[in-house]
């Protein structure tokens, strides 16, 4: 007997597939990032019954039923009509967006995103933000429990975004009872993401202040992703953040990369970075320098528990990242092309950025400015 043609046996396998007892995942943010990586992976797997994919372009993922929009648009209630979970991953954090319209997306897309989802009857939102909701305090215990009090600011980038996320994800489900919202917190991540953090590590020397004890804790996007697909399969809920086991003292960063540290008085740091960034030389705010001076490392705990363990350490991100920068120059968080680097040297345009904020200050202070 001859085998049935590749079309039918494609049919057959999406009708069993589509009777499957799984949910309807819906993924926002879904043509690039990491949420074209969780669309993939929700596609392939045994255990979702069905993708929902919604951008402002579609993606190239053709198992999933794709919706073009924009997630600030109210019309995303119908496209969530039907869904059971929804991972909302739509939300820029691009170094160089305007802070104001970024904050703008941000707010607006979760905020709508939550009132569609339970407009359609969705029974969870899962949201991603960051383990720096945390804040970076010299005090801070070493792990933070999952538990510990949101201390951070709007100081450092996209912070600000995320603790706002984070607050209508608490109202939402008193606003809208049967509603549950599950918020993930990665460490620093890596895998083609570009942030104030993945860039400390682009810079010819690793800016060190002084009586600062920094800690690091990273998290592979592989690993981001299927702690997403946990929540989106409801294995975990609540709050919880993801990352490597354990961390690395900033000495030990210092032997793995074989970048050398550059070490300065605090005053010094805090006060040439303010002043770059508000004459516009840099995109990172003076807050983001906290995250590479005092300890936000979280315990994984939840996660642990639910059976989730991670597929990467430490060392092993922290080279892959490496790997992922080389030849990128940046200084003070400013990205330099080929030809500046070459022209100035890394080392030279420290200096040179770090004289330039002093000379904006004295020529302030001339002014009475």
């Amino acid at each position: 007997m001859s085998s049935p043609d590749p079309q039918v046996r494609g049919a057959r396998n999406q009708s069993t597939r589509s009777a499957a007892r799984g949910p309807v995942v819906a993924v926002t943010g879904a043509a690039t990032g990491v949420g074209d990586l969780l669309t993939r992976r929700l596609a392939a797997s045994e255990e979702v019954r069905r993708v929902v994919a919604i951008d402002e372009r579609r993606g190239e993922v053709p198992e999933a039923e794709w919706h073009i929009l924009d997630v600030r648009d109210p019309a995303i209630a119908e496209k969530l009509r039907g869904a059971d979970v929804v991972v909302h991953l739509a939300v820029d954090l691009d170094l160089e967006t305007d802070a104001a319209a970024r904050t703008a997306y941000n707010v607006r897309g979760a905020q709508t995103v939550l009132t569609a989802s339970a407009a359609a009857g969705v029974r969870r939102v899962v949201l991603c933000t960051s383990a720096m909701v945390y804040g970076a305090l010299p005090d801070n215990d070493i792990p933070l429990s999952e538990d510990a009090e949101l201390r951070a600011t709007a100081e450092a980038t996209g912070v600000g975004d995320m603790l706002e996320i984070e607050r209508l994800g608490r109202r939402a489900p008193r606003a809208h009872p049967g509603l549950n919202v599950t918020v993930v917190r990665p460490a620093v991540l890596v895998g083609g993401t570009d942030t104030a953090l993945t860039r400390y590590f682009e810079s010819p020397r690793l800016l060190v202040v002084a009586g600062s004890r920094p800690t690091w804790q990273f998290c592979h996007v592989e690993d981001l992703v299927s702690a997403l697909e946990y929540a989106a399969l409801e294995k975990v809920d609540g709050e919880f953040a993801v990352g490597c086991d354990g961390w690395l003292e900033q000495e030990e960063v210092e032997e793995l990369s074989g970048i050398r540290r550059m070490e300065l008085p605090s005053a010094v740091a805090l006060g040439a970075a303010a002043r770059l960034h508000r004459i516009g030389l840099t995109p990172s705010p003076a807050g983001d320098l906290a995250y590479t001076m005092h300890p936000w490392v979280v315990s994984v705990g939840r996660l642990h528990d639910a059976g989730w363990r991670p597929q990467w350490t430490n060392e092993e991100v922290l080279s892959a990242l490496l790997d992922e920068v080389q030849g990128r120059h940046t200084v003070a968080g400013r990205r330099l092309g080929r030809k500046d680097a070459t022209a100035a040297g890394a080392a030279g345009a420290t200096v040179a950025l770090l004289g330039t904020a002093a000379l904006v200050r004295q020529m302030r202070k001339r002014r009475g400015l």
